[in-house]
């Protein structure tokens, strides 16, 4: 990829927003937490910023959520917006699942195609994208004092991302169009969490290593 590729800012700013929206919806449904419309807007925006935040640490630059004004105020908006959904719509489920899942192809994309622009090699890109992409999720539910989704079976959020950003590298290397990788990178991100969520795809579930039978020496 060439070392002059920027990420458009609309693309920036539309994973952020679906992010916060979808960690506000997340976040006010647990109505035994008590949380005010302030830490719901509060989790919101930590969800869209989280993953781009770890992206730009990663890479050594200065966060791209702090050399614009519009980050904010589409993170704030779209955390607003997610709090007005859940007040008028009584399950949530579904669409949550759906935004959390399009947050991570989002964030994924972007993260591995910046991380290729400035010279990182091939497997390092996609490390960045997955912790991009996985990041705001992490950072809502250490702030709702939750078990971190990611590391619990049924997720798939990292094995989701891996293949995402897997094929967008490939398709990179392969000479295919920036915008059509990336796209392909979003769509197989969420196909792959969308199906693990519908036929309860989920990884091998760790088991505690059964102790051996003593022999009893005669």
């Amino acid at each position: 990829m060439t070392p002059t590729f920027v990420i458009p800012l609309w693309a920036d700013l539309l994973a952020i927003g679906i992010g916060a929206a979808q960690g506000a919806l997340f976040a006010a449904q647990f109505r035994d937490r008590r949380l005010d419309l302030l830490g719901v807007a509060i989790i919101g925006v930590a969800t869209g910023f989280g993953g781009g935040i770890l992206r730009d640490v990663l890479l050594a630059q200065v966060p791209a959520a702090l050399t614009s004004n519009w980050y904010l105020i589409v993170a704030t908006g779209a955390a607003l917006m997610g709090m007005l959904l859940e007040r008028l719509i009584s399950r949530l489920g579904p669409l949550v699942t759906v935004l959390d899942a399009l947050t991570i192809g989002l964030f994924g994309a972007i993260g591995t195609t910046k991380a290729l622009a400035i010279g990182l090699p091939e497997v390092p890109a996609i490390f960045v994208g997955v912790l991009s992409a996985v990041g705001g999720s992490i950072l809502r539910d250490l702030l709702l004092n939750r078990p971190i989704a990611l590391m619990h079976v049924g997720s798939l959020y990292a094995l989701a991302a891996v293949a995402g950003t897997g094929t967008l590298t490939l398709l990179l290397r392969l000479d295919v169009d920036v915008f059509l990788a990336a796209s392909s990178c979003v769509a197989l991100t969420f196909g792959v969490r969308i199906l693990a969520v519908l036929f309860n795809w989920t990884l091998p579930e760790q088991r505690a290593i059964e102790k051996m039978p003593r022999i009893r020496r005669r």
